[in-house]
């Protein structure tokens, strides 16, 4: 699932210099084609409502909006700490990826 601004915050966050120094071997536009790829093999959520402020950092807002509103039943984030409240608001589990790689067993 993704949304426009969800998007927009990838981008941003990925080609901030800072970042960019993780990925040497990649440029500006090879991240810019990542995003695309990720884009095309994303559902598109329209945002309907907006949650917001419901959680610390608005970057997070994002994520638990596009969530929401299409219904997802899982955030799978490397980061739980930051989606305190959700599971009992919205009905919405958040696990790492590890958690999530247990609990569809691919690995044990």
């Amino acid at each position: 699932m993704i949304s426009n601004t969800l998007v927009l915050e990838y981008t941003d966050v990925l080609t901030r210099n800072e970042n960019m120094k993780y990925y040497t071997h990649l440029d500006r536009s090879e991240i810019e084609r990542f995003i695309d790829d990720i884009c095309l093999i994303s559902y598109h959520q329209k945002i309907h409502f907006l949650w917001r402020p419901f959680l610390k950092d608005a970057n997070d807002d994002m994520v638990l909006e596009v969530a929401v509103n299409s219904g997802a039943k899982a955030i799978i984030t490397f980061n739980p700490k930051d989606f305190k409240g959700v599971r009992e608001k919205f009905n919405i589990e958040i696990m790492t990826p590890k958690e999530y790689l247990l609990y569809q067993g691919v690995i044990q």
